[in-house]
């Protein structure tokens, strides 16, 4: 069976492509060519990646002045 790639394995190639090529790419990637379904079937999601917090203004909210 072939070895998987990973991001690491194919980011040298890409920084390789001419800008049209990279653009393609780029478009290929953004276009809607289905749905994340198969993604989800090889790495399902943990029980704390999506909040079950039904506050979701009590959030904690220090820290974030600077950015106002």
């Amino acid at each position: 069976m072939a070895r998987l790639l990973t991001a690491d394995d194919i980011m040298p190639l890409v920084a390789s492509l001419p800008d049209s090529e990279r653009i393609r790419l780029l478009q290929w990637i953004a276009s809607p060519q289905g749905t994340d379904a198969l993604a989800y079937t090889v790495k399902p999601t943990s029980n704390t990646e999506f909040s079950g917090d039904d506050e979701s203004l009590a959030w904690e909210a220090d820290g974030w002045e600077e950015f106002h």
